[in-house]
């Protein structure tokens, strides 16, 4: 569980509690905006793991939770889990940027998140995948991926965001074609405005040399998704630069100036 309140301009994180294997890291930043960090032990999550994660934010705070690393899913013949909720109180605001999720042969991994924004309140979210082991021949070979993501805000369904991939529905590194990496990015709110139009401005057309799939999708007034389909993981990031820029302006410090 973690809480987040803002005093004197500046948030703070108000409660944090973890279990194992889940660990949670709260370095300091130069912004105004409250870190935290999550690892877990062992560098992954095991057969029969699973994490449930519950976020508040009070009126006002803004925070940032990502993780140390790849969330990593070993094999896992009964499956594991992760389940994120986050309730964004009035004028608050967070971005959720997590590594992406990473299978290992013969994993079976579910994630739902859920998030409840006030009317006023903003949100980024990261979610994304690879293949994984593709250098050790596991290119693809997991057992299945589900990931579900929903947004409601001012208590109304504003987005649900869905994906599975199982080999039952066919041959999963047939499907992916050539693509190692996907990421979708969220934003809804007033306090990302300029992420969602830097997610949306027009970019030049593609050239032969280019072999990536970039979509963005306006959703209402205020909230846009983008989705990057590549090869390899930095050329995905690289994609996401802009918008990450955007984020770092809001945030008032870079938490990817020595990541991505």
């Amino acid at each position: 569980m973690l809480g987040f309140r803002c005093e004197s301009g500046k948030t703070v994180v108000s409660r944090a509690f973890a279990a194992s294997p889940l660990r949670v890291l709260m370095p300091n930043n130069h912004g105004h905006a409250a870190w935290v960090f999550l690892a877990s032990l062992g560098g992954g999550l095991i057969d029969g793991d699973r994490l449930d994660l519950r976020i508040d934010l009070e009126e006002r705070a803004a925070a940032l939770v990502g993780t140390q690393a790849s969330t990593k899913i070993y094999r896992s013949p009964h499956g594991c889990e992760q389940t994120l909720r986050v309730n964004a109180s009035a004028a608050s605001m967070i971005a959720v940027v997590p590594d992406p999720v990473v299978c290992f042969a013969g994993a079976r991994y579910r994630q739902r998140s859920h998030f409840a924004l006030a009317r006023d309140a903003s949100l980024v979210f990261l979610d994304g995948y690879t293949c994984g082991r593709g250098a050790r021949g596991e290119r693809w070979k997991f057992d299945s991926f589900a990931s579900r993501t929903s947004i409601e805000r001012d208590a109304r369904l504003l987005l649900v965001d869905a994906s599975r991939l199982d080999p039952a529905h066919g041959p999963l590194a047939e499907r992916m074609g050539r693509y190692d990496v996907v990421l979708t990015l969220i934003v809804v709110g007033p306090a990302f405005s300029r992420l969602r139009e830097a997610m949306l401005s027009p970019r030049s057309a593609p050239s032969r040399a280019d072999r990536e799939l970039v979509a963005a999708s306006a959703v209402g007034e205020d909230a846009a998704v983008l989705r990057v389909a590549a090869e390899r993981f930095e050329r995905a990031s690289f994609l996401l630069r802009p918008s990450f820029a955007e984020l770092a302006r809001v945030l008032g410090d870079d938490p990817f100036a020595r990541k991505w």
